[in-house]
């Protein structure tokens, strides 16, 4: 049963829709994998176990009666401590918010829950979900499944690795500047960053409402189309005869080249002849829309950040990691003027990039121009940690400054992820390209 814990969400439903698989005796393979696995306390911030074992019992039971409330039906996934879960902690990372404990679930884990899907426990994730690395010294340190002694990628820190590390069928994360889709890449997985405003935030420790989203993190894109109609309570994207001949795509080269790595950079340019090869259509894209949103990142993210926690964080700033107080504490510095003009200047820019790629039925660049930096030094060198938690979500971050939904996607090579960027609301779409890309990219 220990290969159970390597396949696909997919992969698991179709099992147990089929009588090969029980839910019960899936939830308990997976809940011995993680109590066993040396990294446990640095994944799972609490593991949930009363609550799979009894939804597994009743997902076993309607199995037999052919009852099954959705594809996913008693497969076990974890949730990012951000999300509300009732009667047990969600604590965002932070000491600030320690025994915090919700009455009721978020609204897209009882959507979750009501298609069947198992709660295996809260994931580890960076403080307050404000930074791009994952590394949080407060309470704890996902490692990354490639390198052990390097960051997994944040701020869905656990929610990765608890895929990646076989403990969990599929990870529910939020993304506000990458924080889906730079743990997906750095973990080898796949990370769908929704539109913001598509998903309600019901329920969701919140960090920038105005860009935060809810997204999945798995192995395949079909996870992906499964888990974003669990969240919705919706139906999944019909990825069937999902084809790259013809498709049209746009070779990002504004900003997102910026302090590429040479690792990075070759499984880029790999994952792009790859697609040439099998029939897509690749131009090249210069967009200074984008440099000139990047620009307004500081004075639209800090100040949201820090006008939702001031009050919280100034009551107790000691309990900071002192990098992630910097960091919010920098919105101070943004005046009310600044940010509104910054909203009405993003908004232009949005305007334009739609238009520019209205074209196109996906926009590529790699998703992070580096590689997941070492734990201890990032801790220890300072200028490596600004370097490289700037470098982290240089990419990322252009699919919510323009609002749109996007992916990382695997590329075959170790912690080196593509990312495809769709139009708003149109992740149904963005998903079919995904899934004829996916056997491409991997070198299939």
């Amino acid at each position: 049963m220990s290969e159970w814990l390597w396949q696909s969400a997919a992969e698991l439903g179709r099992g147990i829709g089929s009588g090969a698989i029980d839910p019960v005796a899936l939830t308990r393979t997976y809940l011995e994998a993680i109590d066993a696995h040396p990294f446990r306390d640095r994944i799972y911030a609490r593991v949930t176990a009363d609550r799979a074992m009894a939804e597994a019992g009743a997902a076993a039971e309607r199995a037999k009666a052919g009852l099954r409330l959705s594809p996913l039906d008693g497969v076990p996934i974890s949730w990012k401590d951000l999300f509300d879960s009732a009667g047990v902690a969600t604590e965002a990372g932070s000491a600030l918010l320690k025994d915090r404990v919700p009455s009721s679930d978020a609204w897209v884990l009882r959507n979750a829950t009501a298609l069947g899907l198992v709660c295996l426990g809260k994931t580890h994730m960076s403080e307050l979900a404000f930074s791009g690395l994952g590394l949080n010294p407060v309470t704890e340190t996902s490692p990354c499944v490639n390198d052990h002694e390097a960051v997994s990628g944040g701020s869905s820190s656990g929610a990765a690795t608890s895929v990646a590390f076989g403990l969990a069928a599929c990870g529910i994360g939020s993304d506000t500047g990458g924080s889906v889709r730079i743990p997906s890449a750095w973990n080898d997985l796949v990370g769908l960053k929704t539109t913001a405003g598509r998903i309600p935030l019901t329920g969701v420790v919140p960090l920038c409402q105005k860009f935060d989203t809810i997204g999945p993190l798995c192995r395949t894109t079909e996870d992906a189309a499964l888990m974003l109609a669990a969240l919705e309570g919706g139906k999944p994207a019909d990825l069937t005869g999902a084809t790259l001949k013809g498709k049209r795509f746009a070779v990002l080269n504004t900003v997102v080249m910026q302090g590429i790595r040479l690792e990075p950079l070759k499984a880029y340019q790999t994952a792009l002849d790859r697609l040439i090869d099998a029939g897509a259509v690749l131009e090249e894209l210069d967009a200074p829309e984008v440099a000139r949103a990047m620009d307004l990142a500081g004075p639209l993210f800090a100040p949201e950040a820090y006008g939702q926690w001031r009050d919280v964080i100034e009551a107790n700033p000691g309990l900071m990691f002192a990098r992630i107080l910097e960091r919010f504490r920098g919105g101070a510095k943004v005046s009310g003027p600044d940010y509104v003009q910054a909203w009405l200047e993003l908004e232009e820019c949005r305007a334009t990039w739609n238009a520019r790629v209205a074209r196109f039925d996906a926009v590529l660049c790699p998703s992070s121009p580096i590689l997941p930096p070492k734990t201890e030094r990032l801790l220890t060198d300072d200028d490596y940690y600004v370097t490289e938690n700037l470098l982290a979500l240089q990419n990322t971050r252009v699919g919510n400054l323009m609002g749109v939904c996007a992916m990382s996607m695997p590329t075959g090579v170790p912690s080196c992820g593509i990312i495809l960027m769709g139009k708003p609301m149109q992740e149904e779409r963005l998903l079919r390209v995904a899934a004829a890309a996916e056997p491409v990219l991997r070198g299939a």
